[in-house]
């Protein structure tokens, strides 16, 4: 079945409403920055042992199509995948900053304030009883902005696909921090047509596995719509993320497997690829393992050891490893302590660890508003690390 992804992900296709609806969850922390915790923030991982080592694939971020590259960015593209992969490899247990002298855009805090445009359209489905929805989304800008090419990232919120809102927490502060870091940041409604509980409840009710699948497709319209406005809203159309929490962390792990399964939400002929996933208290089942595929988008995985929805982290671990092992770029943050979507506790860590993997995966360090020197300090730090080990020699330590 590794051999055939295509032929294997048509018809694993029913079983992938099951593993995101089981991944749910409904409840969120408020606050924007908490305090972060004196202790380091990852725990030893328990199931390391899904962390066999293998030999990442290096290539363009998966949001970047063949053929939109020209050949001079390709190398580029394939040294900052390969700094984060040997430097994980090599045992590191969390992202490491890429270098450059603060403030560096899109690491840091670059602007110390953003535009806020509410309501836009980006597409129109159906809703239980067939009637047209529209689609809306929020889109945070960095205030005073010259860059017309720059990274964008689609948030995607919670609410065990039945409740919650663009503006609701803690999404709007996700958004607002991207936006400062020198991003194109969007925070979107979807499709809420789960009729009844979601989170944990086996088997997953048929309302909660066509609501997974809804949201799934709402959000690639919203991808695509922002490659479409491109050029209206300064967006790189070859570097978008997506990310969410609780259900729309897992709506933004099946945005990142299922880009051959669009949809018709709205703004078709575009691609609904991405070049990463920030996925905040969100899991998928066992199942979800036979859909992952070498050409799913790089992933982040943030989980609580404290989570009262995802009782044990280490099916997170588990799921990051799976997908490692598939030649991705997967990374599992275990938080000490904290609950489902944390940023009341852990927002500094979240906000700071995403950036530093978006940084890679989206080869940030080439993008418009980058510095020369940070570019080539990155080329050579991926240089220094393929060559200290490879995933083959060194064992994955946490």
């Amino acid at each position: 079945m590794v051999g055939a992804p295509r032929a294997r992900r048509v018809v694993a296709a029913r079983d992938r409403r099951a593993l995101a609806a089981a991944a749910s969850g409904d409840r969120e922390d408020s606050q924007e920055a908490g305090q972060r915790r004196p202790a380091h923030t990852r725990s030893q991982p328990h199931g390391a042992a899904a962390w066999a080592p293998r030999q990442p694939q290096l290539r363009p971020p998966a949001g970047v199509e063949a053929g939109m590259l020209a050949s001079p960015r390709t190398r580029p593209i394939a040294a900052g995948l390969g700094a984060l992969a040997a430097a994980l490899a090599l045992g590191a247990c969390t992202v490491p900053a890429p270098p450059g002298d603060a403030p560096l855009r899109y690491r840091d805090v670059v602007f110390s304030g953003f535009t806020l445009t509410s309501d836009l359209a980006y597409g129109s489905a159906p809703d239980l009883q067939g009637h047209p929805v529209d689609l809306k989304l929020d889109l945070y800008q960095p205030a005073g902005d010259p860059q017309t090419r720059r990274p964008a990232i689609v948030w995607i919120h919670g609410g065990g696909f039945s409740g919650g809102d663009k503006t609701s927490s803690p999404f709007p502060a996700l958004a607002r921090q991207f936006a400062k870091r020198g991003y194109v940041a969007a925070s979107i409604n979807y499709r809420l047509l789960a009729t009844e509980r979601c989170a944990g409840v086996q088997p997953v009710p048929q309302s909660c596995q066509d609501a997974a699948v809804a949201a799934q497709h709402d959000a690639q319209a919203a991808v695509r719509w922002l490659r479409a406005h491109a050029a209206q809203y300064g967006i790189d159309p070859t570097r978008i993320a997506v990310g969410g929490g609780s259900a729309g962390a897992a709506t933004a792990l099946l945005v990142g497997i299922h880009s051959e399964d669009p949809g018709s939400s709205g703004t078709p002929g575009e691609s609904s690829k991405v070049g990463g996933v920030v996925s905040i208290s969100g899991v998928l089942p066992p199942e979800g393992v036979a859909l992952f595929s070498p050409d799913d988008a790089p992933t982040l995985w943030f989980i609580g050891t404290e989570d009262p929805l995802i009782t044990d982290e280490n099916r997170v671990v588990a799921n990051a490893g799976a997908l490692y092992n598939q030649g991705v770029v997967s990374v599992p943050e275990v938080l000490q302590g904290a609950g489902h979507v944390p940023i009341g506790t852990d927002g500094p860590t979240i906000y700071t660890q995403s950036a530093y993997f978006l940084y890679f995966t989206l080869d940030l360090a080439h993008a418009a508003g980058s510095p020369p020197a940070n570019a080539a300090a990155t080329d050579a730090l991926a240089q220094r690390l393929l060559k200290a080990g490879t995933p083959r020699s060194r064992p994955r330590s946490g």
